[in-house]
């Protein structure tokens, strides 16, 4: 039974991330073809597409009654995006180089919504009060990022509009039917595995549904290192990780009240605010080295070895 609720598990994972994959393809086309700029649609489209595992999994958490779940997989997934996507991405890359535009806004707002978040979650819940505000703080951090580096692209290029044909429709309307099918599905399979192998929910949602639902930011960032484009491998993870701890938690805290669990507050809330402390220092520097890669590599390793206490 293990083996079977193993396998949906999996299924559904690759079903949810590959729903993701037809929704963001889709809508990025049509967004062109609308006529709204490459910049307004990486920033919209692209860059919450790549998060939308995330809320959608969190919000069939919700209502199938494991709130828990909600926190853990922002948490897990922000640690994963920076120790394992980061830190890959530096391995595979060799160095990632950051522009200084990334260090005049990115990071100062990273750190912004990770120390809000951290205040947020101090108490071990997140209430309806609480989730507002992560919602209107993003709405500053979106409009702020838009604006400011619009700033930097007055020049907007003029693209050609890509023609809309009816595949088009189609893979967006079979994106969202994989991303709830494949939430509902993933959830289902956890709360059996937890069960199962008497191992917390928020422990596999902090790992396993963190680290497949990251999956589009580790592929995205992986081959944007190996062709050196560093700005491409990074800029994804600021937009991912405020997305996470803002609208993730924000959107299913207006239906209930979220708890933290034990191991998320004591491992990984902690192990989140170290991992962007870390990556913040190594943005200031401009240069994330292949040894800061494998110390990112070497914290994710640590930290889920605390997690399921292998030693």
């Amino acid at each position: 039974m293990v083996f079977f609720w193993v396998g949906v598990f999996v299924i559904a994972l690759i079903v949810l991330v590959k729903g993701a994959d037809w929704l963001i393809e889709s809508s990025e086309k049509m967004g062109l073809a609308l006529g709204l700029s490459p910049f307004i649609v990486g920033v919209t489209i692209v860059g919450i597409g790549t998060s939308f595992p995330e809320l959608i999994s969190s919000f069939v958490a919700v209502f199938e009654g494991v709130p828990e779940v909600v926190v853990a997989n922002a948490v897990g997934s922000n640690i994963a995006n920076i120790l394992l996507v980061i830190g890959a991405s530096a391995v595979i890359g060799r160095q990632l180089l950051v522009s200084k535009n990334l260090i005049d806004l990115d990071l100062p707002l990273l750190a912004a919504t990770t120390v809000l978040f951290l205040g947020v979650l101090w108490d071990t819940q997140i209430t309806m009060g609480e989730s507002i505000l992560l919602l209107l703080t993003y709405g500053i951090y979106f409009l702020y990022t838009l604006f400011a580096k619009d700033e930097h692209n007055k020049k907007d290029e003029k693209v050609k509009k890509p023609k809309l044909i009816p595949k088009d429709f189609i893979f967006l309307v079979l994106g969202i039917i994989g991303l709830v099918f494949g939430a509902k599905y993933l959830i289902d399979a956890l709360v059996e595995l937890s069960t199962m192998l008497n191992i917390a929910t928020g422990v596999i949602a902090i790992t396993a549904v963190a680290i497949g639902t990251s999956l589009p930011e580790l592929l995205v960032s992986a081959k944007a290192a190996l062709r050196g484009k560093s700005e491409v491998a990074l800029g994804n993870i600021f937009g991912s990780n405020a997305f996470n701890a803002l609208v993730v938690v924000g959107l299913p805290g207006l239906f209930s009240a979220l708890p933290v669990d034990e191991k998320t507050f004591l491992i990984g809330v902690p192990t989140m605010a170290i991992a962007t402390l870390l990556f913040v220092i190594s943005g200031i520097s401009k240069k994330i080295h292949i040894w800061e890669g494998f110390f990112f590599l070497s914290i994710y390793i640590l930290f889920v070895a605390k997690l399921f206490q292998w030693f």
